[in-house]
């Protein structure tokens, strides 16, 4: 996901993103154990992408404070 699609979003669905992003790196790993994953490099996009939201929500109240 690029970071000018998360800054186009609203509080809430960035909220309901991240909620779904933290729910994956475990299935990401769970899948691991298992021998099932199709792309490695998946876990550590996932953990970017839960970056790039914390920052927009961070900007955000920060701009909502000043």
């Amino acid at each position: 996901m690029k970071a000018s699609e998360i800054r186009q979003m609203t509080n809430e669905e960035l909220e309901a993103k991240l909620k779904d992003l933290k729910a994956e790196p475990f299935n990401l790993r769970f899948q691991l154990a298992i021998n099932q994953r199709d792309n490695p490099m998946r876990i550590s996009a996932v953990k970017q992408d839960i970056a790039r939201v914390k920052t927009v929500l961070r900007a955000n109240e920060l701009s909502a404070n000043a």
